[in-house]
Parts: C-alpha cells; sequence; structure tokens
C-alpha cells in the first residue's frame, strides 16, 4: 500500500533529499520547504521505497496538500 506524503503549508520547495527507488526510514527528512524565509521539513511517516517524486528542487508556488512523495 502507497502512503503520500503532502505538504503542509504554502510556499517553495528548498531542497528535495530523495529519489525514486530511495530506501528510507520513518522520520528521514524527505524535502525542505522554504516558508517566509524558514526552513519547514517534511519527513516519512512510514519506512519504505520512494516509488513517485512530483516536486523538484526550486519549485515556486507550492500550494498545502500537494502531493509531492509517494512512498511504497
Amino acid at each position: 500500500m502507497s502512503t503520500q506524503v503532502l505538504t503542509s503549508v504554502p510556499g517553495n520547495i528548498w531542497k528535495v533529499l530523495v529519489s525514486v527507488g530511495d530506501a528510507v526510514n520513518e522520520g528521514d527528512i524527505l524535502f525542505i520547504m522554504e516558508v517566509m524565509k524558514s526552513e519547514v521539513n517534511h519527513s516519512a511517516p512510514i519506512s519504505g521505497t520512494i516509488t513517485e517524486v512530483h516536486i523538484h528542487n526550486d519549485q515556486e508556488g507550492v500550494n498545502p496538500g500537494t502531493v509531492a512523495i509517494v512512498i511504497e
């Protein structure tokens, strides 16, 4: 069963730290958003393998609730 990791706030994607095929553990940081000059980390809610990445470094104007990463 796959798990979607959603953006939690509006802002810009600063850095994506994973790629498709990467193994992650629960709590690993997947990507960092820049929100009003602050960094907001988004972590893996489960352990698994990254199957989809829908965001990229320096992406601007991302809305909250956007599917960013899918973990299988």
